[in-house]
């Protein structure tokens, strides 16, 4: 069972689809967390959260005070679980005296969502189906490159398998942390 690990709604419980999604697990989640929050990259920041399936990295941000966060998710049933799981973490937040967070669930594909997106996001997480091609993932970064903060951190999570993506041009690997099948690459704006 996926739940929030800490912050204002640590603890809760997140609902899941039956099958459409893979959330990524506790103990990954929990050392993205640490070490977003040991570069003070959750606090008052505006996250993306795309393929999101349950919402969890997104919801984890907001449980931790991030300000704003977007759950895109192109399965109908996977973007009513976001709601759902939405709407219990923002019930945490308010019995605790928060209500300044702005939570969004949308229910798009990921391209068709950033081709009209206005926003700037200080954190991204990148979780898709391990059957989506890496070339597809490169065509989702070279879409994101217009929405990033200039101190942007993007964390694209992959099966091992796959092999790192190929790049944007503006966009540098910072790091890559192996957790058994799966891999998370730190991905950062080339400084120019």
């Amino acid at each position: 069972m996926t739940r929030i690990i800490g912050g204002i709604a640590g603890s809760r419980q997140l609902a899941s689809p039956a099958k459409s999604t893979r959330p990524t697990s506790d103990r990954i989640r929990e050392a993205i967390f640490n070490r977003l929050d040991a570069r003070d990259m959750v606090d008052n920041k505006r996250v993306l959260d795309l393929y999101a399936g349950t919402g969890a990295l997104a919801l984890e941000s907001i449980s931790r005070g991030a300000l704003y966060a977007a759950m895109v998710e192109r399965d109908g049933k996977a973007a009513a679980v976001c709601v759902k799981n939405n709407h219990m973490v923002q019930k945490a937040m308010e019995k605790e005296g928060f209500y300044d967070q702005v939570t969004r669930v949308v229910n798009k594909a990921v391209q068709s969502f950033l081709a009209a997106d206005t926003l700037e996001y200080d954190v991204v997480f990148i979780d898709p189906p391990y059957e989506i091609s890496n070339e597809e993932v490169t065509a989702d970064l070279t879409a994101l490159v217009p929405r990033l903060a200039q101190d942007a951190i993007v964390m694209l999570e992959r099966s091992s398998r796959s092999g790192m993506v190929e790049l944007p041009s503006e966009l540098e690997l910072d790091e890559e942390k192996n957790y058994g099948d799966t891999t998370v690459y730190w991905i950062v704006r080339k400084q120019f």
